[in-house]
C-alpha cells in the first residue's frame, strides 16, 4: 500500500467522522444533559457502564463529569462508574456470571431518581441489559448510548441516542463526541447559574420497593412507554 493510498483511507474516514458529527440527534442530546442537570439538581447519582471500548468511554464521562462540569460554588456531579472496580468485576463475574458484574454493583447502589448511563454500540450487550432492568425496577432513568437502532437494550432505556453511522468505529467516536459535548453543555449551564433545563427532562415516578432491586435474572418490570420517541432522528448503523 503505498503512502497516498493511506492517506486517502485517513482522510476519508475524518471525513466521515465529520459527516457523523453534523448529523447527531442533537434534540435527544438536550433531552440528555437536561435530565442530567435535573439528576443533580435533585441530587441524584449518574452510574456509567459499558464494555470493552464503551467501558473506557463510560471511565472518561465519570472523570470529565465528576471534575470537568465542576462550578464555584455549586455541587459536583455524583457519579459513580461501575467499570473500575476491577476486583468487585471478578469477584461478580467469577461467582455469578459476567452478565450480573454491573447488575449487581447497581443494585446495592441505585436509588429512584439516579440516571443510569448505559453504553453498548449493538444495544445487545446482555450485561447492559441486566443492569438497565435493574435501574427499572429500582425507578431509575437510563440513558443509553447505542448504533444502529438501540438493539433490545432501546426498549429498556427512557432515553436512546442512537449514532448515525454504519462504521463500529465512528459509532464508539460518536460517543465520545457525545459524553464531551454532555459535559461542555452542563459545565457552561452550571457555571451561568441556570435555574430551569432548556426543555423538559425525563422524570418518572418513583417506585418505593423494599429490600433489594430484582435482577434481570430474576425477571423484570414492563418498559416505561414514553410521550416522545426517536425513530426518526436516528440512523442505522452496524453492529457487533
Amino acid at each position: 500500500m503505498t503512502n497516498d493510498s493511506m492517506r486517502h483511507d485517513l482522510e476519508r474516514y475524518c471525513r466521515e467522522l465529520a459527516d457523523v458529527t453534523v448529523a447527531m440527534p442533537f434534540d435527544m442530546l438536550a433531552r440528555a444533559a437536561d435530565t442530567l442537570l435535573d439528576c443533580h439538581r435533585r441530587g441524584g447519582t449518574v452510574f456509567v457502564l459499558g464494555n470493552g471500548g464503551s467501558a473506557a468511554t463510560a471511565s472518561h464521562f465519570a472523570c470529565d463529569l465528576a471534575k470537568g462540569t465542576r462550578a464555584e460554588g455549586v455541587p459536583a456531579f455524583r457519579v459513580f462508574p461501575l467499570t473500575d472496580n476491577v476486583p468487585l468485576l471478578t469477584a461478580w463475574a467469577n461467582d455469578t456470571s459476567y452478565e450480573l458484574v454491573f447488575a449487581e454493583q447497581l443494585a446495592a447502589l441505585i436509588r429512584p431518581g439516579d440516571v443510569v448511563v448505559a453504553i453498548s454500540a449493538s444495544g445487545n450487550s446482555p450485561n447492559v441489559l441486566a443492569a438497565a432492568r435493574v435501574a427499572r425496577a429500582a425507578g431509575a432513568l437510563t440513558i443509553a448510548l447505542s448504533g444502529r437502532d438501540g438493539g433490545r437494550l432501546r426498549p429498556l432505556a427512557d432515553l436512546t441516542i442512537c449514532a448515525p453511522s454504519e462504521a463500529m468505529e465512528q459509532v464508539e467516536d460518536a460517543h465520545s463526541i457525545i459524553t464531551h459535548s454532555l459535559c461542555v453543555a452542563l459545565r457552561r449551564r452550571l457555571r451561568s447559574g441556570a435555574a430551569l433545563p432548556l426543555v423538559e427532562p425525563v422524570r418518572r415516578e418513583p417506585r418505593i420497593r423494599r429490600g433489594r432491586a430484582p435482577l434481570a435474572v430474576r425477571g423484570g418490570t414492563p418498559p416505561l412507554t414514553v410521550a416522545w420517541d426517536a425513530t426518526e432522528t436516528d440512523s442505522p448503523v452496524s453492529d457487533r
